[in-house]
This record gives C-alpha cells, structure tokens and sequence, in this order.
C-alpha cells in the first residue's frame, strides 16, 4: 500500500467512522454491517483521496455476514459501475425464495 499513508492518519479515521456511522450499508452488496469503507471512485483512478464525498460503507477483511462476500477485495481498484457481482441466491426475494 505504497504512497497510501493517509489511511493510517487520525482525520481518515475520524472520516471513515463518520461514514460508518451514518449507514452501515454495504454499496456493494448491499446488506447492513459493512465494517470499512471504501473510495467510490478509486484513487488510483483519480479519485479524491481524503473526500468524505468518495467514500462509502463496504465489507472489509470480515467479509459480509450475510453472504460472505468480502466486497472491498471483489471491488479491488475497479470503478463500482465495472463490478459485477454473480451470486446463486436472489437476497432480495425474501425467505420463500429460497424454499425448494
């Protein structure tokens, strides 16, 4: 994580908590306990780097609780609009979805 310093620094923190507080909603997958956040549009792509603007919940190392995905590694550097996310279950169906 070269050249990435800032994520250390007290003011991303404060941000990234600011974020996380106002909703736990990962803009990935879309289910509740996102533990990180994440730039919406990547640095390395021009994104701004310390912009509470750019950034948004996601699930980190933890993965999501819900259907496992560990979304901040699925998005990786990728725009969010270039991330497809393949899944066999529709989450959003409602639990008589996933009756046989």
């Amino acid at each position: 994580m070269a050249g990435r310093a800032e994520l250390g620094h007290r003011a991303y923190r404060r941000m990234r908590a600011a974020v996380l507080r106002e909703s736990d909603v990962c803009i990935l997958c879309g289910h509740g306990q996102a533990d990180t956040a994440d730039h919406i549009v990547p640095v390395a792509r021009g994104g701004a780097r310390m912009d509470p603007t750019n950034l948004a919940p996601i699930h980190g190392v933890a993965g999501c609780p819900t259907c496992g995905r560990k979304c901040n590694n699925e998005k990786g550097d990728r725009p969010l609009a270039a991330v497809t996310m393949r899944t066999s279950v529709d989450w959003y169906a409602g639990p008589d979805a996933l009756a046989p």
